[in-house]
């Protein structure tokens, strides 16, 4: 997510196609699946959702999975505090049934709701809460998101090692139902994150104990069999590279209004496999459609496609560790020389903006005032300036992205671009989904294809990667003016205090250029109209427990 998610989406693996279209041949978009009972006669038709989901997870534990793929099942398997409405993603009650907010909004008091339970059908009390977030900070499990929670009382403190004691965070329990959050300062969108964002989902620590140490990554808990959630569904089967099942989940504090029986969620990295599956009925949900396929379905199919809105950005992070991307004039100069415009005209087709800033326009009333400026001429001054006049000289420049057909005509147009713009032939890397995140975490890389999709709605969630420490700032770009600004923000007695100070942070980004920015998204996807409950969102977060099927 990154929902996100947050974090960069990703697509699966070619092989994957084949196997499943020659294992399953249905007809029609939505499909009922009748099953007998112990007399051998059949019961009632029992809705099954099937939906592309970009590529194989690299794992199902919310805490440690960081891309869109990983975060679309674990909405199914997992839940916080709080959840998001279906039509608009407001926060509503999850499994807190009620909250109040201290006056200085420096506390929350969460209410449970009664006879909470796991999948297991174990009792879920306030302790859980404590434990599964303890686990989130702690300093050896290396969380990504662990920046979500460091807005609670001693939280970085104990993930950064400066604080032993999680008794001492912010987090305190006075009885099995009641949960008590303390924060340093006032945080008007947690509520959001909590809502949003699997960072503060529940997870099962008692069950992860049992595969291995609680810190540890990639142990078989999450695996089908193993893998205990508090969600809507629970997890049936995970055939890599093939599909991942869940079913209803009968433990589950709502489960009366869990309207479908089971969700099969595919990997398709290849978009136009993916494409011809949903023709052929196989998918009543795209991840994705190819940018050739969407004026045909405009005119031929204008009731399956679906261009929603979308808060990510599409960019390429520079690692500015790593010459020639330690020079701004090189940042720069890179990023002036690519036209936006014929980009999402020509290439990506699906009406995205082009992007000469950083934050989302339009997020929760705030728009970046800064604005990349400058074109061809001055890019090549600036290339020159550096010491590399008409490309001469550049150190070779490879561009990495995460496999799929969309990201291979983006990173050529671009080559194209600077071949003839700036007199230099960068080379191109593409790398499946697991190996591409491993590039990223590790900062192998000189310049790599990246996307950020809003965890929450609200500004901070686009500027507060590209502080210092964070873990999602893989560039490793650091300025302290930026970082400081950060901080006052979020110590501002006022929203218009709060975005004074993000205007001046977007300016900075402008200038120093960390990241070389591309367009905003929009998401073009095939849906058949028997699917309900499935709203256009900001996020594209879509609560499955309020996604139908019409059998008619």
């Amino acid at each position: 997510m990154g929902a996100l998610t947050g974090g960069c989406i990703g697509l699966g693996r070619n092989r994957f196609v084949a196997v499943v279209m020659a294992a399953t041949v249905v007809a029609g978009c939505a499909r009922y699946e009748r099953s007998a009972d112990a007399g051998g006669k059949a019961s009632a038709p029992s809705p099954v959702l099937r939906v592309g989901n970009y590529d194989e997870p690299e794992d199902l534990d919310p805490q440690i999975v960081t891309g869109v793929p990983e975060h679309r099942i674990d909405m199914a398997l997992f839940e916080g505090l709080a959840t998001e409405d279906p039509k608009d993603l407001h926060p509503i009650p999850g499994l807190a049934i009620s909250w109040e907010i201290s006056t200085d909004g420096c506390l929350y008091t969460f209410h449970l709701r009664p006879n909470l339970r796991w999948s297991d059908g174990e009792p879920i009390v306030a302790g859980d809460f404590i434990k599964s977030y303890q686990r989130m900070l702690t300093p050896s499990l290396g969380t990504q998101y662990a920046y979500l929670l460091w807005f609670v009382k001693g939280a970085r403190d104990f993930t950064e090692g400066r604080l032993k004691d999680f008794s001492q965070v912010g987090f305190s329990a006075s009885d099995p139902l009641t949960l008590r959050v303390s924060l340093d300062h006032p945080t008007p969108f947690l509520l959001k994150i909590i809502a949003s964002h699997q960072a503060w989902d529940l997870v099962p620590t008692r069950v992860i104990a049992r595969f291995g140490p609680i810190d540890q990554r990639g142990t078989p808990w999450t695996r089908a069999g193993n893998l205990v959630g508090n969600g809507p569904y629970m997890l049936k089967e995970w055939t890599q590279n093939q599909r991942i099942i869940v079913v209803r989940n009968p433990y589950y504090w709502d489960a009366a209004n869990v309207k479908l029986d089971e969700i099969q969620f595919f990997p398709t990295q290849d978009i136009p496999a993916e494409e011809r599956m949903f023709r052929t009925g196989q998918l009543d949900i795209t991840a994705m459609l190819p940018s050739s396929k969407i004026d045909v379905y405009r005119k031929e199919r204008p009731l399956d496609l679906h261009i929603d809105r979308y808060a990510g950005i599409s960019y390429s992070r520079f690692n500015v560790k790593e010459a020639p991307f330690n020079d701004r004039r090189v940042r720069k100069a890179l990023s002036l020389a690519i036209n936006r415009e014929a980009l999402t005209r020509d290439v990506m087709r699906g009406g995205e903006s082009p992007m000469y800033a950083v934050s989302y326009p339009n997020d929760s009333g705030y728009t970046p005032e800064a604005r990349l400026s400058g074109g061809v001429t001055e890019a090549r001054s600036l290339l020159a300036e550096a010491g590399y006049p008409g490309g001469q000289g550049l150190p070779k420049i490879k561009l990495l992205y995460n496999t799929s057909e969309t990201n291979r005509s983006l990173a050529e147009a671009i080559q194209a671009m600077w071949r003839t713009n700036l007199g230099f032939e960068a080379e191109l890397e593409n790398q499946e989904w697991k190996v591409y995140l491993d590039s990223l975490r590790s900062h192998h890389f000189q310049l790599i294809r990246s996307g950020w999709i809003a965890d929450y709605e609200d500004p901070n969630v686009f500027l507060e990667i590209f502080t210092t420490g964070n873990g999602n700032n893989e560039g490793e770009w650091s300025n302290a003016e930026y970082d400081r600004l950060a901080a006052a923000a979020l110590a501002a007695h006022s929203e218009a205090e709060r975005y004074a100070n993000y205007q001046k942070m977007d300016a900075i980004l402008v200038e120093e250029c960390p990241i070389l920015p591309i367009y905003y998204y929009t998401h073009p996807y095939a849906m058949s109209p028997r699917v309900k409950g499935y709203w256009d969102t900001l996020l594209d977060n879509h609560p499955w427990k309020s996604v139908w099927l019409d059998s008619h």
